[in-house]
């Protein structure tokens, strides 16, 4: 390996620069707000070169940046979508879909809310989705909500809204 070859972005450090700026984005934080809020641990300006791919980062301190984004590590670095996951991806646009207030839901207590907040979790971690604010479910999901919440699928949506866990954006 010559010294060029350290000082290039390989590909797959980019790709693990967009995943790291993905999620901090998500998280709706700036480089300087990680900075401040890491005590001065992670420096934007590094932060940054990560997030570009121009600067390699170790395991360590990739396994500390996933516990401060409170992440999993693997969402941290990218992944091959295969082809049953770009299928699902492109399927039929019509299923409903119910943006659910995951903030509002974490402060239920009970069987049925804790299960659906594990279940939210699974989703977001298989969409590699980490706002941790609002998840968007689709028809799909619905089912499995429906025997948790112990509705007919036909009125998740209505029980949700009772429960004040429809999340509406402000307007």
């Amino acid at each position: 390996m010559t010294e060029s070859d350290v000082d290039t972005p390989t590909a797959y450090s980019r790709q693990v620069g967009e995943r790291l700026r993905v999620i901090r984005k998500q998280k709706r934080l700036s480089l300087q707000e990680v900075e401040a809020q890491s005590e001065q641990e992670f420096k934007a300006s590094v932060l940054g070169a990560y997030e570009r791919g121009e600067r390699a980062l170790s395991v360590p301190r990739l396994d500390r940046l996933a516990q401060f984004y409170a992440v999993p590590v693997e969402q941290l670095l990218p992944r091959e979508v295969t082809g049953s996951e770009a299928a699902a991806a492109m399927a039929s646009p019509s299923n409903k879909k119910l943006a659910i207030d995951v903030a509002k839901l974490v402060q239920l207590s009970g069987s049925p809310f804790e299960m659906l907040a594990r279940y939210l979790r699974l989703i977001q971690v298989q969409r590699q989705d980490f706002n941790g604010r609002v998840i968007t479910v689709r028809g799909d999901d619905t089912r499995s909500i429906a025997a948790m919440l112990d509705v007919p699928v036909d009125q998740v949506a209505d029980r949700l809204a009772a429960l004040d866990l429809v999340f509406i954006p402000a307007e």
